[in-house]
């Protein structure tokens, strides 16, 4: 080591040449400083804790309001506790009333099925009146047991539930250690939480609003048909993305009237248009049938084996494919042109020289359009990346026939747009740093209403209005090793967004359907910092939020009445709801036969004549016609 003066030491390589003594460059940091530095890298102090009676307090800290829950009614009721040792071993508090529903809570002094534990529970307090048996409400609701002589003495439990008939009570079996409760101090307090028998029970409730039905629902018994008038697909194993793309193409009015009008009512056209024919009979299902529906039918016109009905497929191939296969079966018919009249735009890909008249473009049609969302923030962003001009000069310069090397401008713009516009999120990119495939988690935004006129050529027919309205959102949920595919969709012009995940249907509210499908992080949290989600298919905790949208429905505005007709319109052709209903009267024939089979049998009666006059090794000719079946 040198040594500097008398207390400063330098590594024996540094070069004494390149220091330079710059007072600019140097911090200089007081007690104040180090103070302020020290408080900003600690998380915020903790709130001071609320007093039992102030319950404004006590709501705003254990039970706040949430953005996501439109509140009906709240209330809070107090109970006091005594002769807590002399009570039954089941004890009901005085019934009090929220959001038009009684209520009451339900007390175990001494456990319920927990006899080391207190259990009180909230109840709904008809009593021996019953609600109806559709009767429910949706609460989020809070228990305290406190110390009426000293409200910093208190314990608390929160809770969401979904109250019914058949659920009218739920809480806390383990609500508190009945040793610790009456002990003389009660967590470093100078006195119990039961004081002489006696203590208050305060109930804070706060009925919700449920705009869908399905809030907290257990789904038992739920039935798709009756909620919502629609029924959804079955899994068949890994087949939950083909379903929402089917539901996608069902609720597309327009499609599935094309669809119908593809001939199949003899059997030559059927074995012809074995894909087509199956669509229909699984839109004619979707449509007539109470319960949820199988794909099998069209898996097996795709000739998927089993190997496949496993495998995750890529949703825009599939389309693609379909489409093509559709159009073919469409040709010489009167739905010869409908595919592309709803589903086909035009984009123009350019190179034009700056300095002189030369320009090469050509224009090719699309079905669908895939959309960066790495490095973009919205829809918008992402088309702006998409007609972005690429500008060739330097070594980089174009090759222009009969002018030479020139400056250009290289670049993509749209020459229209079709009546329904499918957008493919690239929500699944290669990542070079990682050397494999990813899902692209991060935040992406998409309007309700998306005007495409900017990214038209200044040329484009604008005659039409360019203006969307969003019709589907189909989410991805999970990651690149473990998902689900589900879709929110809009059946009609005016109506509201419907949850279709796989043979379940439920109402959904437009924040579910748009605003939960951004993806992006999770809300912070002002207390315990940035707040985690936790993947169900991967159980592993994250920050983003891994269900997003990876597709998008948009429906020119003008078009909406012909692209969604009234359901009367969209009627199968008469052949096939006879043609099905046949089938299943064949089948119950078959059920019914076989599930009866064994109370029935064929009895054989071998004569003296029968058997001397056969020469064969069996006693008689079992099969011959001339013997008698009794």
């Amino acid at each position: 080591m040198d040594q500097i003066g008398s207390d400063m030491q330098l590594d024996s390589d540094y070069d004494e040449k390149t220091y330079v003594n710059d007072t600019e460059s140097v911090a200089l940091i007081t007690n104040d400083d180090a103070d302020s530095m020290l408080d900003e890298s600690l998380p915020p102090a903790e709130p001071a804790k609320p007093m039992a009676d102030d319950h404004e307090a006590m709501k705003e800290r254990f039970l706040p309001s949430s953005p996501d829950y439109e509140t009906e009614a709240e209330a809070i009721f107090t109970w006091d506790i005594t002769d807590w040792r002399s009570l039954p071993k089941r004890t009901h508090g005085p019934t009090f009333n929220c959001a038009g529903h009684p209520w009451r809570v339900l007390f175990f002094p001494a456990g319920n099925a927990a006899s080391e534990s207190v259990s009180f529970y909230l109840e709904q307090g008809f009593g021996d009146e019953k609600p109806t048996d559709d009767w429910y409400a949706c609460a989020q609701f809070m228990l305290v047991l406190s110390n009426p002589n000293d409200p910093s003495i208190y314990i608390h439990h929160e809770a969401n539930h979904r109250f019914t008939l058949e659920e009218g009570d739920w809480g806390f079996t383990r609500f508190a250690d009945k040793n610790k409760i009456f002990a003389a101090s009660y967590d470093g307090a100078d006195r119990p939480l039961v004081e002489g028998d006696t203590a208050r029970m305060t109930a804070y409730i706060r009925v919700l609003k449920d705009p869908t039905g399905v809030l907290w629902h257990n789904f038992v018994n739920y039935d798709s048909k009756k909620e919502t008038g629609m029924v959804g697909l079955r899994n068949q194993g890994a087949t939950c993305y083909l379903n929402s793309l089917l539901q996608s193409l069902y609720l597309t009015g327009a499609f599935r009237k094309a669809v119908y009008q593809i001939p199949t009512s003899t059997e030559q056209e059927r074995t012809n248009s074995t894909s087509a024919y199956a669509l229909q009979r699984l839109f004619y299902r979707l449509q007539a049938d109470q319960v949820a529906v199988s794909t099998q039918e069209l898996t097996h016109s795709f000739g998927w084996e089993s190997r496949q009905i496993f495998e995750q497929q890529d949703v825009q191939e599939l389309s693609r494919i379909l489409m093509e296969k559709l159009e073919t079966h469409m040709k010489g018919t009167e739905a010869e042109k409908a595919l592309p009249d709803m589903f086909v735009g035009k984009m123009k890909t350019y190179l034009k020289c700056i300095n002189v008249d030369y320009e090469s473009s050509r224009t090719e049609e699309y079905w669908d359009l895939q959309l960066n969302v790495s490095g973009c923030k919205s829809v918008d962003e992402s088309f702006r990346d998409y007609i972005q001009v690429e500008t060739l000069e330097g070594d980089n310069k174009y090759a222009a026939e009969g002018y030479g090397l020139q400056e250009a401008k290289k670049g993509v713009i749209f020459e229209s747009f079709p009546n329904v516009l499918h957008l493919q999120l690239k929500r699944f990119e290669y990542d070079f740093q990682r050397d494999a495939m990813m899902k692209v988690n991060d935040r992406y935004e998409f309007p309700d209403v998306l005007d495409c006129t900017p990214y038209l050529d200044e040329t484009a027919d604008k005659s039409e209005p360019c203006i969307y309205h969003l019709h589907g959102v189909l989410v991805h949920s999970g990651d690149l090793n473990a998902g689900h595919y589900y879709a929110f969709l809009k059946p009609s012009k005016e109506g509201d967004f419907f949850r279709f995940d796989d043979d379940r249907v439920t109402r959904a509210t437009k924040r579910e359907a748009i605003d939960d499908n951004f993806g992006g992080d999770y809300a912070t949290n002002g207390i315990n910092g940035a707040a985690k989600g936790q993947n169900p298919y991967t159980r592993q905790w994250s920050t983003k939020r891994s269900n997003n949208a990876y597709m998008l429905v948009y429906i020119r505005a003008s078009q909406l009445d012909r692209i969604l007709p009234p359901e009367e319109q969209m009627q199968p052709p008469e052949h096939l709801p006879i043609r099905i209903q046949e089938e299943r009267v064949a089948a119950e024939k078959r059920r019914k036969e076989r599930e009866e089979a064994h109370l029935y049998m064929n009895v054989y009666v071998a004569t003296e004549a029968s058997y001397r006059a056969y020469e064969g090794t069996d006693i008689i000719n079992w099969t011959s016609e001339s013997e008698t079946d009794l």
